[in-house]
């Protein structure tokens, strides 16, 4: 390994979807993968195949299709996991299987139900299990900063040993502090006789905000080669390493890491809208390099600055992480063969000519509501698609709302349930409310709404509204995503496509209780 490279290892498939309400369907997985190829990450971790069927047939669906990044796979410390994942990645060009245990002292005690050895045991012979059909295996002691530093020699010794080429030791909690995190992998690499045989790699939880800086801390101080992260920061509790911050960190201070990745940073923002755009979670305007407003300057000084010298209140240029002036790619005259191109470069495949048919028609009803359209349009045409696993139980036919001051808004729906037309109507605090209500009279789901988020797709006043809606029922946590030039008409398509997913019993849980690093 050169020991001037640093690779990306991307898990928003497999981590960052463990955000409550945020997992994807397989179609989505794989439009998120193609993406990421395109971002020239060097490991995609594609999910967890032994968590549930759906999730088995999207790590395999994204093996068979990704050529230039190595496919990875989760998998407990155990023969049954490991095989799962074997038989879903071995179509790929280059995989790699990721196994895990966890080692502190409270989780081999409390969940596990382990001794030591019992743990040490299990994750030796899982990594000699995965080795001996896959030539590229990482092990996670899950837990890991909080470990028993001796426990923790010995088993990542051993599983070097069984031949595990990387090694991965989380901060799962997000517990940890720079300074002691490098010091922690320092001291880890120091003490275990056959640490050069492995690639050394961190994954940190940003519980208290420090996981980009943990993982630069364990870069610089610990030897770490491998970082493994996520689009936009996605994950569960308060989210993961956010990719774009550390590529960006090591590109634009190379005078200081010494380090090189293989990421195009031009598809950064394509990146981060699509991962936005599928899971609903909105990237906060401040949000480091990914934010609207990461390259706006409002003080009179900044901006007097920026026109004379750009590099007076900039230390990156927009345009290198894919931040470029909204641009009219095609209007209402536009033909297919120019749609069809234009799906291809934002990385939108089709199946069929029908559904090519269906996304033009749909293209062709935008383009007579908003003159200009734009990428982040087509974009969203796709937001509240509906693939084969997600049945289209509940389908939006009209509706009609009306509201004025002094008097409660009114709201009338129509949908098919079941193929059925339903009617039914409404009265709420504001159109929004009267609309879900008349959904729910048809409906009757008892889901608890408990997101409900309204984004502008592009600028000016016919921009298109991008609705997210949240409903949680039974334990289970979905997102619908809807988008229209009229707000309310987004909000309904966002409820319905929710309630789909609700509705549908193939679209699993997060796998949370399966185990996480």
């Amino acid at each position: 390994m050169s020991a001037d490279r640093l690779f990306i290892f991307d898990t928003t498939l497999r981590d960052g979807e463990q955000s409550p309400g945020a997992s994807m369907t397989k179609e989505e997985k794989l439009r998120i993968a193609r993406v990421l190829e395109k971002l020239r990450v060097d490991v995609i971790e594609a999910g967890f195949p032994a968590s549930s069927n759906g999730d088995f047939e999207a790590v395999k669906a994204i093996a068979g299709v990704i050529k230039d990044s190595t496919v990875a796979g989760l998998c407990r410390a155990n023969d049954r996991d490991i095989q799962r994942g074997i038989d879903a990645l071995k179509g790929a060009k280059s995989w790699r299987i990721h196994t895990f245990i966890a080692t502190s002292a409270l989780h081999m005690e409390k969940k596990l139900r382990l001794t030591p050895d019992q743990v040490f045991e299990q994750a030796r012979l899982a990594v000699r299990y995965a080795r001996n059909q896959c030539p590229d295996v990482e092990f996670s002691p899950e837990d890991g900063y909080r470990s028993d530093m001796d426990f923790l020699c010995r088993i990542l010794e051993a599983v070097i040993n069984e031949g595990a080429t990387t090694i991965n030791v989380p901060d799962t909690v997000g517990y940890a502090v720079p300074e002691l995190y490098g010091e922690f992998f320092k001291t880890l690499r120091t003490r275990i006789p056959n640490s050069d045989k492995a690639i050394w790699s961190a994954h940190c939880h940003n519980d208290l905000g420090m996981a980009v800086a943990n993982s630069l801390a364990a870069v610089t101080m610990g030897g770490v080669r491998q970082v493994e992260c996520t689009i936009n920061g996605l994950g569960e509790r308060a989210g993961n390493t956010s990719l774009e911050e550390i590529v960006m960190a090591v590109r634009t201070r190379k005078d200081f890491f010494k380090l090189d990745t293989r990421i195009d940073p031009s598809q950064i923002v394509p990146a981060s809208r699509l991962v936005s755009q599928i899971t609903g979670f909105v990237v906060q305007p401040n949000k480091a390099v990914v934010g609207a407003n990461a390259f706006a300057h409002a003080s009179g000084i900044h901006q007097d600055g920026v026109l004379k010298a750009r590099d007076t209140y900039e230390i990156m240029r927009a345009e290198d992480v894919g931040w470029s002036a909204n641009k009219i790619v095609l209007g209402k005259l536009s033909g297919r063969n120019a749609f069809r191109q234009r799906l291809e470069q934002l990385g939108i495949e089709l199946d069929s000519e029908t559904q090519l048919n269906e996304a033009f028609a749909k293209f062709k009803d935008l383009a007579d509501k908003k003159a200009d359209i734009f990428d982040e349009d087509i974009q969203m045409l796709f937001a509240d698609h509906n693939d084969d696993q997600t049945k289209e139980h509940y389908k939006l036919i009209a509706m009609k709302q009306s509201s004025e001051m002094g008097e409660s808004p009114q709201a009338s729906i129509t949908l098919t349930e079941g193929g059925v037309e339903r009617k039914a109507q409404s009265q709420g605090s504001g159109p929004v409310d009267a609309t879900f209500k008349a959904i729910e009279t048809i409906a009757r789901s008892e889901a608890e709404l408990v997101l409900y988020s309204v984004n502008a797709v592009t600028q000016g006043t016919d921009s298109q509204g991008e609705v997210t809606v949240r409903l949680a029922r039974a334990g289970r946590i979905v997102n619908g995503v809807g988008a229209d030039t009229d707000v309310i008409v987004a909000s309904a398509r966002a409820y319905v496509s929710a309630l789909n997913k609700l509705f549908d019993k193939s679209e699993r849980l997060n796998p949370q209780t399966s185990g996480t690093v």
